[in-house]
């Protein structure tokens, strides 16, 4: 069997190795980075920027620690050499699994002429693949409209601030989405004046209002200006710096203005047309649970298929892809399930979620209990001087069965596991609280919580 792959980011990649395990032949065609863009270079990048943040937050509150030190100077071009080693790390890592798996990587644009046929534009010209599979996984790009005109200079996409040229003196972050808030926390632990604009009346409009709320308490301490019911319609260059334009008149200024306003798929260029491949709305590809599109033998996955944008499903969709390819549907395959996927916020305090929500809970009428522990409550919390957020618990409170589940704290992103854990696998709250937990650390706050 020859299974082709165009696309090489977490879903390409994990479709790659495990069919490759499985014993399929698999071409892999990509044509910027093994590891893919809007991992390698957003997602990756805006991490490592965000811990260099938090060491200088860290830095700002250890005097409540009984240390007396004095505020890390920022040097750009360290941070700048650091990222690219690790992106440059963590790119040649995924190359030599795909070369122990016998991975054939081919550096180039692709495209379906028909629907069992891939041509490849590389620089050395042009080649041709017969495919008995074929998966998508195109990714996405960040979403730039009309009204901005980029410049890479005082207005930014996501990918100019890894890091920008300057530091800004005042930001202008448009879009109070999970990026821009990441944005938010980035430059003001830099030491940078920020304004957020918020369409809504909160920021992180589709979270829980308790976690959104403590965030906003967090940005107000910080120093950060909120914008609300405002929504950007244009930005335009002056002498000192920006002026961001909103609906209602408002406008901002500033040094400089970064968009975060969501992602678009990159599902030009493809040959869907040709294939007979169908897409949905806003250029996704549509696709069923086993991420097959209308052609059985054609599958989506990743930010291409309009699911969950988050690099842990586009590597369980590659995965699942993998296993339906060789195997088909047997009793045994599995399909994703988006609901029980786990996500995180990399602010300061970390959000993160998992399963069925309070709100979407009340708004179908669902009988839910919620049980909720501030970490003001954790010793270890306190030992940290961060007592900042909370862990909710969503059950069954018939059965006891986790359906979900909040924590916004230090380390969130990290202590969800448990729950995601949890809501996967269907077990109890007793089962939480009768596991034996370290103490002191915040994962106590999950026992305390499922007690």
């Amino acid at each position: 069997m020859k299974f082709v792959i165009i696309g090489g980011g977490p879903a390409g990649n994990q479709a790659a190795t495990h069919a490759a395990m499985l014993g399929v032949e698999v071409t892999l065609i990509e044509r910027d980075v093994i590891g893919g863009a809007a991992n390698l270079w957003d997602c990756i990048p805006s991490k490592a920027m965000i811990a260099t943040g938090g060491a200088m937050s860290y830095l700002r509150r250890i005097d409540g620690m009984g240390v007396v030190a004095d505020e890390g100077a920022l040097d750009l071009e360290l941070i700048r050499q650091r990222i690219a080693r690790i992106v440059g790390d963590l790119e040649h890592a995924k190359e030599k699994i795909l070369q122990s798996q016998q991975v054939e990587v081919v550096r180039g644009t692709a495209r379906m002429v028909d629907s069992h046929m891939v041509v490849a534009s590389t620089a050395d010209g042009e080649r041709t693949f017969e495919a008995d599979a074929i998966l998508l996984s195109t990714g996405s790009r960040p979403r730039v409209p009309g009204w901005a005109a980029l410049d890479g200079d005082r207005i930014l996409a996501t990918q100019d601030a890894y890091p920008p040229r300057v530091l800004p003196e005042h930001v202008v972050v448009i879009g109070s989405g999970v990026t821009g808030v990441e944005f938010v926390h980035l430059f003001r632990s830099l030491g940078c004046e920020v304004t957020l604009i918020v369409s809504r009346q909160q920021v992180l409009p589709q979270k829980d209002p308790e976690v959104a709320a403590v965030l906003e308490a967090d940005f107000s301490v910080r120093g950060v200006h909120l914008l609300k019911g405002a929504r950007a319609v244009g930005v335009d260059r002056t002498p000192e710096g920006v002026i961001v334009r909103c609906d209602d008149g408002r406008a901002v200024a500033g040094s400089h203005a970064l968009l975060a306003i969501g992602s678009v798929p990159n599902s030009e260029g493809l040959g869907l047309g040709e294939a007979g491949v169908e897409m949905g709305a806003g250029g996704y590809v549509t696709i069923n649970r086993h991420c097959q599109t209308n052609l059985p033998h054609i599958f989506a996955a990743g930010d291409l298929s309009g699911k969950l944008p988050l690099s842990s499903v586009a590597s369980m969709q590659g995965r699942q892809v993998a296993e339906y390819v060789v195997r088909g549907h047997t009793a045994s395959h599995r399909h994703p399930n988006y609901e029980s996927a786990p996500s995180a916020i990399f602010t300061e305090p970390e959000i993160a979620d998992v399963g069925l929500a309070e709100a979407d809970a009340f708004a179908e009428g669902r009988k839910i209990r919620v049980t909720k522990v501030p970490f003001a409550a954790s010793a270890r919390a306190l030992i940290d001087n961060d007592s900042r957020g909370f862990v909710k618990i969503i059950t069954d409170p018939a059965t006891g069965i986790v359906l979900g589940g909040s924590i916004v704290g230090r380390n969130a992103s990290e202590l969800i596991s448990v729950l995601a854990v949890a809501v996967t696998g269907r077990l109890r709250v007793a089962d939480i609280v009768e596991s034996m937990l370290v103490h002191p650390t915040l994962g106590e706050a999950l026992a305390e919580a499922a007690d």
